[in-house]
């Protein structure tokens, strides 16, 4: 083709898109919406309010004697908010649903324990990490007795039971596929099934498993040293919100280097100094 034809065809296809958005104002509203959008950052400043996505699992999120919300990841959004200068808000979200949530807007981040998966990541974005997890079991002394390995409790006459949707599920999933899974909108019912002796063993992310074979060691047990997987956790956010995600991401990297981070992981997942609160 010329250089002369070329600039005609280029010529005639400006004009065509002219005439398409002109002719269209639901997709030229649609284009000036797109460029114009506010990121969530901008509307949590404006709003001063920070909307935090979170469920309740000892000792990440859960409620003091007075019903006040105290944790791991409630201490994290609490400080997260201040450096913003905005209020906090907590919206308690059954797991299993939480991440439809985010997407259609009932709050801004979840900061709740949340392990970066691949399959999540398609959905939602994530800060890098400011935690990690690990999987653990804790099992009911007299179903699991003599039980001390992943193989142990791989056998199809064995119940597991984890929450729903969460990380603890896919672990189960993976390296005990042959027992059976019984999975719980809330970690409490799990821990009460085992408690009951319904099920063998409880799989959730550590230091829960631990805290509940020392709250009831006459009836529970720790068959594993240590955790058997490692995750990284992170805030999921909605995909395209990289305003948003760079200052989260930089946030994280400020209190890790401030050690605040480390100070109150030791706290919650080291100590018994917040058993008080909740009792």
């Amino acid at each position: 083709m010329q250089p002369k034809s070329k600039l005609n065809l280029l010529i005639a296809l400006s004009i065509i898109l002219a005439l398409t958005i002109a002719a269209s104002p639901v997709l030229a509203g649609s284009i000036r919406q797109q460029l114009v959008k506010e990121s969530t950052l901008e509307t949590v400043l404006k709003r001063g309010v920070l909307k935090v996505g979170m469920s309740t699992f000892v000792p990440w999120a859960m409620k003091d004697k007075n019903g006040k919300l105290v944790g791991f990841e409630i201490d994290v959004a609490r400080r997260l908010a201040r450096d913003m200068g905005v209020k906090i808000a907590f919206v308690p979200t059954k797991w299993s649903g939480i991440i439809p949530a985010l997407l259609t807007g009932k709050f801004d981040v979840i900061i709740g324990g949340m392990g970066i998966m691949p399959d999540r990541n398609l959905k939602v974005n994530f800060s890098i990490p400011y935690d990690y997890s690990g999987m653990s079991m804790v099992a009911h002394k007299e179903k699991a007795a003599g039980f001390d390995s992943l193989e142990d409790f791989n056998r199809p006459d064995v119940t597991l039971a984890v929450r729903l949707g969460a990380t603890p599920a896919r672990a189960a999933k993976k390296y005990m596929p042959k027992a059976r899974l019984r999975e719980f909108d809330d970690e409490s019912q799990a821990y009460q099934e085992l408690l009951n002796g319904r099920v063998h063993a409880v799989v959730a992310s550590a230091p829960a498993p631990a805290f509940q074979a020392l709250k009831y060691p006459d009836k529970l047990f720790l068959p594993l040293k240590g955790t058997f997987t490692k995750e990284p956790i992170g805030f999921a956010v909605r995909k395209g919100d990289f305003d948003t995600l760079n200052f989260f991401n930089n946030w994280i990297r400020l209190v890790q280097a401030e050690g605040w981070l480390a100070q109150r992981k030791h706290y919650w997942f080291e100590t018994r100094d917040w058993e008080n609160l909740i009792k």
